[in-house]
């Protein structure tokens, strides 16, 4: 029931944005279509049954945006100097970083938010492996390319999802 209640405002939530409207014609249909969408479709959903719903995990939530906010414009910023300036050196190449969460959604934010982060890309996730491809490696030690690349978002997934 979980899953269907977070389904259910996540579909409210972006129906009503992609509206850019609060009409009460609007709303309606989106409640009609949110509550029937998960119903039909995700019978065995188990995307949001890990998810943990209370404000410690909630304010992890924001710091999360937060964190994945900063990081991504210095990403952005850092790659737009490398374009600016072709006599940067890059080093690029693909490493290891290992994650302590246990959950598969944990996973696959962790991986989401480092290949939306420009410079490096998810190749593959296998077991607590994560395989980044990274546009200028700065160690190929595994505890020090994850300390680099996973820490930052790891902290607040961890107590988001375990």
């Amino acid at each position: 029931m979980k899953n269907h209640f977070i389904m259910f405002l996540t579909l409210l939530g972006v129906w009503i944005m992609l509206n850019n409207s609060l009409e009460t014609s609007i709303v309606v249909s989106g409640v009609v279509l949110a509550l029937l969408i998960p119903f039909l479709f995700c019978n065995h959903c188990e995307v949001f049954s890990q998810l943990k719903l209370n404000p410690k995990s909630l304010l992890y939530t924001f710091l999360f945006i937060t964190t994945f906010l900063w990081e991504l414009i210095k990403a952005n910023l850092d790659v737009a100097r490398r374009v600016l300036t072709p006599s940067l050196p890059i080093n690029p190449g693909i490493v290891e970083v290992k994650t302590q969460l246990k959950s598969k959604i944990g996973r696959i934010i962790l991986a989401d938010s480092i290949t939306l982060t420009p410079g490096t890309f998810t190749v593959e996730i296998i077991e607590d492996s994560l395989f980044i491809h990274w546009i200028d490696v700065k160690s190929s030690d595994l505890e020090e390319s994850t300390k680099i690349i996973v820490k930052t978002f790891e902290k607040y997934l961890e107590e988001m999802y375990g």
